[in-house]
């Protein structure tokens, strides 16, 4: 199976309208043209992107059920209630819940809070797992499902006939089997606006509404945004709109954070000023999430909760430790699978890749499903299989096929199954395996195309090595946060040549001294020793970043490919 991509130059757009709008907003040509060719051709919406304010987040009564949530949660405070809030074991759960309990207590209300263990209880709001959070809190009156119970319909039904007002906050999709009956399902998705938020967002949307309906003094939201933008980056939903807001409030909010367990956190990730996309998504979320795949997501609770610097020190150092385990546990998992994927005929993996083994951990096959996907451009599932034959895997799409409709294609043989378009979550009886994978591949093939199927490298933009200046890195601060429906910019440059030999690092790595037509720049090739460097001259596919070292600031290349040159034409 062929995973070289093609190389794909974005169309430019008119050269008039960049310089046009470069000079009435002051910025960089080549960032005015990089914004346009994500299709901010209007200045008004041009500014909204590059200048994201928190006075632009819409109206949260917008979103289905909102009052019925908020009048709800504002009864349950004035009779002093008993609530618990049930979420899930992701970033996005934790994260939520933690906003939640902070907004609660702003309303008198000190939450019982319940996380499921993934292997004991499993994902999302099952009945199992009900019973387990009320008789931990048997007084509940209302319970607050954050990141789950869309589709929880039977269990809804529980807990109307136990007595207990159900409230969910979730953003997932609705099955055909139809969402659940409780007092309010404030999601977007079963809406007409806010489709892209995630759970997190949904929460800080409620916590909005409550707060214009009924003010709290000496209780400010906005100390609060970087939950949310760890919530919404870590989630992968697409960072447009108000997500773009909230991930770059949040990430703002998030280096001078209130909160010891970030702190903490990003202290024992050497994460610091200004905080960037990809430390959520490969520092921070990751140690968060690491407690719910090897343990209980409780611990990462109490790390995100707790007031005391000593205590998320010594949490914050146990979640870095499970997350070294997880590692390795993936790699054990990703070269097993790698050997089942070399064993699969080619009708089986022409179109996705879906292995399943005894054994695995069920709490890293999500991981090792996008790594797979990413390597193959293939939908792919990984299931974990347990003793009595029940299979857990976790899913992972490429742009342009959707899960929830493939695994919607083979329900029958599943025994549940949903999620996003892009992940998503099955489980499958061993037995039922064959048939199951046999309608997911056969409805992937029938979703896409030759050219979904073609993987690509997409590249933004053709740049001279002359025009990376510090002016350029200074306009394309603006361009972030980086992440789904706004990724990092992919720059190329054609005809380089080299300067001198590359010079190894690290026996993995290149570092390059690139030069064209009399400007050179250095740049770095992660993990590209085992690459055969074409002939010269070179086009080379870079992304960029700031770098500032001992007070200097200077702009890093990173290469992201290199061929040899191909005339245009």
């Amino acid at each position: 199976m062929a995973t070289t991509k093609r190389w794909v130059i974005t169309p430019s757009p008119p050269r008039e309208r960049v310089e046009e709008l470069a000079a009435q907003l002051n910025l960089a040509p080549t960032v005015v043209e990089l914004a346009l060719r994500r299709g901010f051709d209007d200045k008004d919406k041009l500014e909204e992107f590059l200048y994201p304010r928190l006075k632009d987040l819409s109206d949260p009564f917008k979103l289905p059920q909102m009052k019925e949530a908020v009048d709800r949660i504002l009864a349950a405070a004035d009779q002093a209630e008993p609530v618990t809030i049930y979420g899930d074991y992701d970033v996005d759960g934790v994260s939520s819940i933690t906003l939640l309990t902070h907004v609660l207590r702003a309303y008198g209300i000190e939450p019982n809070r319940f996380l499921p263990d993934r292997i004991g209880e499993g994902y999302g709001l099952s009945r199992q797992g009900i019973e387990k959070a009320l008789s931990n809190a048997p007084e509940t009156t209302l319970l607050i499902a954050a990141d789950c119970g869309t589709n929880s319909v039977s269990e809804a039904d529980f807990l109307r006939e136990e007595d207990i007002d159900l409230i969910i906050l979730d953003h997932h999709e609705a099955n055909e089997a139809g969402a659940a009956e409780c007092l309010a399902l404030v999601n977007p998705k079963l809406g007409e606006s806010h489709h892209y938020l995630c759970t997190g967002g949904v929460v800080f949307k409620v916590a909005h509404a409550l707060l214009k309906t009924r003010p709290v003094a000496d209780f400010d939201l906005k100390e609060y945004l970087d939950l949310v933008a760890l919530a919404t980056i870590a989630d992968i939903v697409p960072l447009e709109d108000e997500n773009r807001i909230f991930a770059r409030r949040g990430l703002q909010q998030m280096a001078h954070t209130i909160h010891p367990g970030l702190r903490a956190l990003k202290e024992i990730t050497s994460v610091s000023a200004p905080v960037r996309a990809q430390d959520v998504g490969f520092r921070l979320g990751p140690r968060i999430n690491a407690a719910g795949r090897l343990d209980s997501a409780e611990t990462a609770l109490e790390l995100m909760l707790t007031k005391d610097s000593e205590e998320a020190a010594i949490i914050a150092e146990e979640l870095d430790q499970w997350n070294k385990d997880r590692q390795n546990l993936e790699q054990k998992t990703r070269e097993e699978a790698d050997a089942l994927i070399a064993e699969l005929p080619e009708s089986e993996r022409e179109h996705a890749i879906i292995v399943a083994k005894r054994g695995w951990h069920p709490g890293v096959v999500g991981i090792v499903a996008s790594r797979i996907c990413r390597q193959f451009h293939r939908p792919a599932f990984v299931i974990a299989i347990d003793d009595e034959g029940l299979g857990k895997g976790s899913g992972r799409s490429i742009e342009g096929i959707s899960l929830v409709e493939a695994i919607d294609h083979a329900r029958e043989h599943l025994e549940a199954g949903g999620g996003h378009e892009m992940a998503a979550g099955i489980s499958v009886h061993e037995d039922s395996l064959a048939d199951a994978r046999r309608l997911i591949c056969e409805n992937i093939a029938q979703q896409g195309d030759e050219e979904i199927f073609t993987p690509k490298l997409h590249l933004d933009i053709e740049v001279k090595l002359a025009d990376l200046t510090l002016d350029l890195l200074d306009s394309y601060e603006l361009l972030r946060p980086f992440g789904a429906n706004n990724r990092e910019p992919v720059f190329y440059a054609s005809e380089v040549t080299l300067k001198h030999e590359p010079r190894v690092i690290k026996d993995r790595h290149r570092k390059f001294t690139f030069q064209q037509d009399g400007a050179i720049q250095t740049a770095i090739h992660f993990r590209s020793m085992e690459e055969e460097l074409p002939p010269l001259p070179w086009d080379i596919a870079f992304t960029i970043e700031k770098n500032e070292f001992r007070g200097r600031t200077s702009l890093n290349m990173i290469v992201r490919a290199i061929r040899q040159h191909q005339p245009e034409g």
